[in-house]
């Protein structure tokens, strides 16, 4: 915590002084480097690191590394020091020569401050994964489940890696590939044995007691208790009391985006979209002509897919497979490495040289932002599948298109095909019930990194 302190102050100081530089330079009327933005920043710096600090500490930025808030987090909290700020200012009457000077140091404190905190946990997680640091971690579980669990987690989580030390089953049976170290009444030998850091819970039904004594057990010897929810248990996050019975009832809300959460997701959608478009035109120009160069064929593709309510719409791409990708996919069903409906092959021949280095770096799919424009999609949100996957679905999995599909998702950045079809839509299921402005802005914050670092890209 200290450190991550010192560094936000720290990014506070540069940020501000770089505002009150810039201003100075507009204006041109006193030296920079011994004028009156060193004044100002003596006057004010001692102010905002304590309200930054204490806003950052509230919002829960200064947590394990593990609990820590994300990219939309700060910003929202540097918006929260701005409004607390500015009301201050005007209620001790404080003169303002310009209110922009408030919009400039926003949007410095956001670019410094997340500057610095992402190199920190990048330097951080490479020193630990030097030291040799691991999360020393035993599955609790049904076979099944704790080989797509494992899977899914993959080989750590916020920059520490795991070392798993084996499973515990409901009856012990052995599993090729699971370490099977005993049934769930091994439990507290196994954790005295080998002092695990972390107990992952997965798929097991427990009467209270049981699963009291279970938490017990870990926590008595140190042990974290992790639970992977179930479906249904990220259902039962959106339910409401209802009151006036003889039994608590909850009921459970469908988790569509209305009202003022709908209109706050579509502004930011065609702001950030439309920005998108004007910062990335050259971007687009030069794929265009690659694509158009590399095979003949039409420049952008349009994929049908199924979006909000379970109707049709175009999905626009660059086009990244040779003109008869469509009619040759039927004899290569039999070669498809994904899970469920999805159908996804490493070396697919029918994508062409250049389509190869845009579907590595999620560039074909720029040109969605056409369709987030146009209402059907939006910038984060359920993947949006092809005709051909959505057939497939189980009817459990279709309340995913109760909201629009987005470009981005937690899927994403969670392993994208190296998890199951059943965990992607348990990845929307937690999406739709926890969504927030700052969840959409942290997905987005998280994507590029997990594009560049290919992560689980074919």
């Amino acid at each position: 915590m200290f450190a991550l302190a010192v560094i936000d102050v720290d990014g506070l100081a540069v940020a501000l002084y770089l505002a009150l530089v810039l201003r100075e330079l507009y204006y041109g009327e006193t030296p920079i480097l011994w004028g009156l933005a060193w004044d100002s920043e003596a006057d004010w710096l001692p102010f905002l690191a304590v309200i930054t600090v204490l806003v950052f500490w509230h919002n829960g930025l200064y947590a394990r590394r593990e609990q820590r808030s994300g990219a939309g987090r700060v910003v929202s909290s540097l918006a929260l020091v701005m409004v607390i700020t500015l009301a201050f200012a005007i209620g001790t009457g404080y003169h303002h020569r310009t209110f922009g000077l408030y919009v400039t140091a926003f949007v410095l404190s956001v670019l410094v401050i997340g500057g610095l905190r992402g190199s920190y946990e990048v330097i951080t997680r490479d020193v630990w994964r030097i030291a040799g640091v691991r999360r020393r971690a035993v599955l609790l579980g049904e076979n099944d489940r704790l080989v797509d669990l494992r899977r899914a987690l993959g080989l750590g989580r916020s920059g520490i890696d795991y070392e798993f030390l084996g499973a515990l089953t409901p009856d012990g049976a052995e599993d090729p590939l699971l370490n099977v170290l005993g049934s769930v009444h091994d439990l507290p030998g196994v954790l005295e044995e080998l002092h695990p850091d972390e107990l992952i819970v997965t798929g097991v039904n427990f009467d209270d007691q049981a699963l009291l004594e279970l938490v017990d057990a870990a926590h008595e010897r140190g042990v974290r208790v992790q639970i992977a929810p179930t479906t249904t248990e990220l259902l039962t996050q959106r339910a409401d009391y209802v009151p006036g019975q003889g039994v608590p009832l909850f009921e459970l809300r469908p988790p569509v985006f209305a009202g003022l959460d709908w209109t706050v997701k579509r502004i930011f959608d065609v702001v950030v979209s439309s920005l998108m478009i004007a910062l990335g035109t050259p971007v687009w120009l030069v794929i265009a002509t690659a694509v158009k160069l590399d095979s003949p064929g039409p420049v952008f593709y349009r994929d049908r897919r199924v979006g909000l309510g379970e109707r049709e719409f175009g999905m626009y791409k660059f086009r990244s497979m040779y003109t008869d990708a469509s009619e040759r996919q039927a004899g290569l069903e039999t070669s498809n490495e994904a899970s469920g409906p999805l159908f996804k092959i490493k070396d697919d021949p029918r994508v062409t040289k250049v389509g190869r280095f845009l579907r590595r770096y999620s560039l074909d799919e720029l040109p969605q932002v056409l369709n987030v424009l146009r209402g059907e999609m939006s910038l984060v949100g359920p993947r949006p599948l092809p005709l051909r996957d959505y057939v497939q679905l189980e009817e459990w999995h279709r309340k995913r298109y109760l909201v629009l599909p987005g470009m981005t998702g937690l899927w994403q950045v969670s392993g994208r095909i190296e998890l199951t079809f059943d965990d992607l839509v348990r990845l929307d299921f937690y999406y739709l019930e926890n969504w927030s402005i700052w969840l959409d802005i942290s997905i987005l914050a998280k994507t590029l990194p997990a594009v560049l670092a290919r992560r689980g890209a074919y």
